[in-house]
């Protein structure tokens, strides 16, 4: 069974008496397992699966661990277990009890941009606004700091001179969570929120909770733990993997376990299986000058003869980019055994520019997903428009593609539909109510800088004759900003929903679309917006390229539609496995972040530099060296076999010199 394949010190682990117990478990050392172990000694022990909550940093981590349950257990057994993310084990909650529909973060910061935009900020001081993005994710920080005083307070403590706009933040973010509420929208955040916010009118009642990569939980996750609060707490981490700060994770989350849970047990898992002995002691010679909170000891378990780890030094930056292809091309490693690791992700081009030069293929992750192509959104969004006639952030994403029609209004035309429609956007598209004005006069608010430069109405039939006979007329054309060019957009427009309306099937539906003369017109300028020159021309070889992959894209997303009869779930679906697609082979080019969980039989680690890798300029706004350096520990402790560091002395672009990373020097790579 599962437990007499572990070692008796994952096994101690796996068998512990229920309460709360932290394992930790150092980069190779087997967590996996021993999670898998722990879960069969509950089911031995009598423990119903129903009672048992596995919460894991991917869909993926859980997917692979309740398989590895069901080799030992019936698999119906297996799959009864609670398991996914934080987030997708809230989804899955809360959809039970709610009318939520989950929307993407780059989604939301549209209709967030359409709100902000809105507004006008009087600069009485030399400090500019927060850009809307940037407010957008500041403020996601401080939902997962789990702060209480209030996000003005919050704003006012890390950035004083910030206050003379707290006032309109507040009021954008209002206005944002009123139309998110109005719209049943939900972004990541809310699904946590709205989770606890359930749990803790009504507990579940787990026997159990596991929780893997315990050091990368951020407060509000914390808070969600002890809302849940189990009989039985198996958390499993490693402080010197803790990476993700940025995001709101807090390492004296597992630092203060002890001290949270004053029975509390912490078990250790010494054993590396991954690395080979030169590599791991490089690992442990730089993370040792980081303070210690638990402490630990690895002892190795690979055995082979294996290469010390190699430093290669280059003049220039691109030259170094350069080299590691060679090296790489000079090799007789695996491509899909071999990883590039990077601190920056601006580093990723250089690298796969100079590996598809020499016809090395490769993939990244961590760079633009396959879902977040221009393309796919603009299809899942038509899809969404004709599955849920009144989604604002399909609309505004879609009709934003016309010329002259921006975010802020492509929401006015939203809602002018919906109020035509009697509240239903895609019955005002067909069959408005022409009884009520089409346009709603908004009052200015001065104070708080709302402007309104609306609103002389034009006459609604003076694109009757470019109009389809259906769409003559309609109300919409009174809003006095839309030009020929845009109204014959909006025809388009109407012509590909009216000939679609009664599809149902995601993949009858998509190939329509696909045919269509609107998704042609978007999709042909994305094409040649990717093939400019610097000089604004258009290069032929690349513009059919381009096309190429927007054929190409499109085809995987009818394959993956063929799987579902329904367009609701097919739609679901998409946004939740979106987070974790990508797509390619060949090479593994991977920031630091998205390599976390991986292993690779050859790992090369890049712009080891000062600045580069440690990245100063995180660490001086708000970052930690001690943070930069467990990035460097995770980075290299991917490597089983062959590690490859390397730096460069120079920019030429740039014309920046550099000086080799502090790193290198505490790896004693370099004499100081």
């Amino acid at each position: 069974m599962a437990q007499s394949q572990l070692n008796l010190e994952q096994k101690a682990a796996a068998s512990a008496p229920s309460g709360y117990n932290l394992i930790i478990a150092s980069a190779g050392t087997g967590k996996t397992s021993t999670i898998v172990g722990r879960i069969s000694h509950l089911l031995h022990n009598g423990v119903s699966p129903h009672k048992i909550l596995l919460l894991t940093f991917t869909n993926k981590a859980s997917q692979e661990m309740i398989e590895r349950v069901a080799r030992f257990f019936n698999p119906q057994i297996a799959q009864n277990i609670e398991s996914g993310t934080f987030h997708a084990v809230a989804y899955r909650y809360v959809k039970q009890h709610t009318n939520i529909r989950l929307k993407q973060p780059k989604e939301l910061k549209m209709l967030f941009r359409s709100v902000y935009e809105k507004r006008v900020f009087l600069n009485r001081s030399n400090q500019p606004p927060y850009s809307a993005q940037y407010l957008y994710d500041i403020y996601s920080l401080f939902l997962n700091s789990g702060c209480k005083d209030g996000f003005t307070k919050w704003i006012i403590q890390k950035t004083p001179t910030q206050e003379i706009y707290t006032e309109i933040y507040e009021d954008v973010l209002q206005e944002f969570k009123e139309l998110k509420k109005l719209h049943n929208y939900a972004d990541y955040n809310d699904l946590l929120l709205l989770y606890k916010e359930e749990i803790s009118k009504n507990p579940p009642n787990f026997a159990e909770v596991l929780c893997d990569e315990y050091q990368d939980t951020n407060p509000l996750q914390d808070s969600i733990l002890k809302a849940l609060n189990p009989k039985s707490l198996f958390c499993v981490g490693d402080y010197d993997q803790s990476i993700y700060a940025f995001n709101g994770a807090d390492i004296s989350i597992i630092s203060n376990f002890i001290q949270t849970y004053p029975n509390a047990r912490v078990f250790s898992l010494s054993k590396n299986y991954r690395s080979s002995q030169q590599i791991l002691s490089l690992a442990n010679e730089v993370i040792q000058h980081n303070q210690r909170i638990y402490p630990k000891k690895l002892e190795v378990i690979k055995q082979g003869n294996f290469s010390a780890p190699k430093l290669l030094g280059f003049d220039e930056l691109f030259l170094q980019y350069q080299g590691i292809a060679q090296h790489i091309a000079h090799s007789n490693c695996k491509h899909t055994e071999t990883a590039i690791i990077f601190r920056n992700n601006s580093s990723a081009d250089g690298i796969e520019a100079s590996l598809r030069t020499l016809n090395i293929p490769c993939k990244r992750k961590g760079s633009s997903s396959f879902f977040e192509s221009k393309e796919v959104v603009l299809m899942l969004d038509l899809c969404t428009i004709l599955t849920h006639p009144s989604d604002m952030m399909a609309y505004i994403n879609v009709l934003s593609y016309g010329k002259g029609i921006g975010s802020s209004m492509a929401k006015d035309l939203f809602e002018s539909f919906v109020r035509l429609g009697n509240g239903i956007a895609l019955q005002g598209v067909f069959e408005p109510n022409s009884t009520i004005p089409a346009y709603e006069k908004k009052s200015k608010n001065t104070q708080l800088g709302l402007f309104d430069d609306f609103f002389n109405l034009q006459a609604k039939e003076r694109f009757d004759s470019i109009l389809h006979a259906g769409f003559a007329s309609h109300p919409i054309f009174e809003h006095p900003k839309l030009n020929l060019q845009s109204a014959e957009f909006l025809n388009e427009f109407y012509i590909l929903l009216h000939t679609n309306k009664t599809l149902t099937i995601p993949k009858h539906l998509i190939m329509q679309i696909a045919k269509s003369e609107f998704f042609q017109k978007i999709t042909q300028n994305i094409a040649k917006e990717r093939a400019k020159n610097k000089d604004g021309n258009i290069d032929s070889q690349r513009l059919q390229k381009a096309q190429e992959n927007i054929k190409r894209k499109i085809m995987l997303l009818y394959d993956l539609s063929c799987n579902y009869q329904d367009m609701r779930a097919f739609l679901n679906a998409m946004v939740l496995i979106s987070t974790e697609a990508s797509e390619g082979s060949g090479i593994n080019l991977l920031s630091v972040h998205a390599s976390k969980g991986l292993e690779f039989k050859n790992v090369y680690v890049v712009d080891l530099m000062e600045g580069r890798f440690p990245n100063l300029k995180l660490v001086t706004k708000g970052g930690s060296i001690e943070e930069e350096r467990r990035l460097f520990y995770v980075a290299v402790t991917r490597a089983k076999e062959n590690l490859i560091l390397s730096y460069a002395t120079k920019d030429m672009i740039k014309n920046i010199e550099y000086t080799p990373s502090r790193f290198l020097y505490e790896a004693k790579l370099l004499a100081n």
